[in-house]
C-alpha cells in the first residue's frame, strides 16, 4: 500500500553554531592529519559521531588524557574545566579549543562569582559535559540540581547566585527562581540560557501544530533534545522521538498524512534528510 506521506523538514532544526564550529574544526584537522583525539563525544548524536570516527576521530575520556603526550586533542562545544587545561600543559598536548562562546562566557561569569566568594547554584543535568566544566570553575563547590525537588533536603545559604546550563528551558529557570524567592532566599539570578536554543521553543511550537504527526530526531544523550521534544509533544500529541530511521514503523502513520521532521541542536541535517527519505518510502 502506498502511503503518500507529505514530509517536511523544519528548516530551523539542526546543528547550532557551537556544534557546527566544533565539527568544522575537527574535519579540517582530520583532512590534514588523518586522525584527531576528541575529549568525549564531539556531539550527543551517535550517528554523527560514527560518521566522524570513520574519518579518523578518536574519542577519549578524561581518564585517557593524562596518558597522551605531544598530541592534538579537540575540546568540544560543551567546554572543559581548568583541570583539563592543566593536564594538557603538563603533557605538551595541543588543545584545539572548540568550546562554544556562549559556554565560555558562562564559565567566566561563574568563575568571577566564585572569586567574589558568592555561593553558587547551577540548574543543570548531573554529569553533563557542560555542567562538569561549569562546576570546575568553582573547585566543584557549586550545588548542581536538575529539579527543584532535589533542594528539599539541602541546606542552602540564605543568599546565593543562580546560574543555568545553556540548554535548559527558560520557563523552568524562571519558575525555579520565583520558587526560591518565595521560600525566602536572596537570589541573584543569571539567565545564561543560549538564545539559539530558547528561540527554537517558539519556532518548534509553531512547526509542530502544522502537521498530523511529528517525528523528532535526536540522540538519546542530548539534553536539549529532551527539552525540545517535550515542546513538540505539548503542541502535537502525535509526536515520536527517534534516534535512527530504522525506528520508523508503518503503523505509526496513516495514508496521506502530513509529517513534520525536526530535531535537536545536536541533530545533523543529513540524518533528518535520511528520516524524510525513509518516511517517503513507507
Amino acid at each position: 500500500m502506498d502511503f503518500n506521506l507529505q514530509v517536511t523538514i523544519d528548516k530551523d532544526s539542526g546543528f547550532c553554531f557551537g556544534v557546527v564550529y566544533a565539527i568544522d574544526m575537527a574535519e579540517e584537522i582530520l583532512e590534514e592529519d588523518g586522525y584527531l583525539y576528541c575529549l568525549g563525544d564531539i556531539v550527543h548524536n551517535d550517528e554523527e559521531v560514527a560518521r566522524l570516527k570513520a574519518k579518523g576521530l578518536r574519542i577519549i575520556s578524561h581518564e585517557d588524557l593524562p596518558q597522551l603526550k605531544n598530541e592534538k586533542v579537540l575540546i568540544r562545544a560543551h567546554g572543559e574545566s581548568p583541570d583539563t587545561y592543566r593536564i594538557a600543559l603538563e603533557n605538551d598536548i595541543t588543545l584545539i579549543d572548540a568550546s562554544c562562546p556562549v559556554v565560555l562566557k558562562l564559565q567566566h561569569r561563574i568563575k568571577t562569582s566564585y572569586d567574589d566568594n558568592e555561593k553558587i547554584l547551577i540548574f543543570g543535568k548531573h554529569g553533563h559535559a557542560e555542567v562538569i566544566g561549569l562546576q570546575g570553575q568553582t573547585n566543584n563547590e557549586a550545588i548542581v540540581f536538575q529539579d527543584i525537588a532535589e533542594l528539599e533536603d539541602v541546606e542552602l545559604p540564605d543568599k546565593f547566585t543562580l546560574y543555568s546550563q545553556t540548554t535548559k528551558s527558560t520557563d523552568k529557570f524562571y519558575s525555579i527562581k520565583d520558587e526560591l524567592l518565595r521560600r525566602g532566599y536572596e537570589v541573584k539570578a543569571n539567565d545564561t540560557i543560549c538564545r539559539q536554543v530558547s528561540n527554537r521553543y517558539e519556532d518548534l511550537a509553531t512547526f509542530a501544530k502544522q502537521f498530523d504527526k511529528i517525528v523528532f530526531v535526536s540522540g538519546k544523550k542530548s539534553s536539549n533534545g529532551k527539552v525540545l521534544y517535550d515542546v513538540c509533544l505539548r503542541h502535537n500529541e502525535h509526536s515520536y522521538f527517534i534516534s535512527d530511521p530504522q525506528e520508523l514503523k508503518q503503523e505509526m502513520f496513516k495514508k496521506n498524512e502530513t509529517v513534520g521532521v525536526c530535531g535537536a541542536t545536536s541533530t545533523p541535517m543529513w540524518l533528518m534528510q535520511k528520516v524524510k527519505n525513509t518516511l517517503e518510502q513507507l
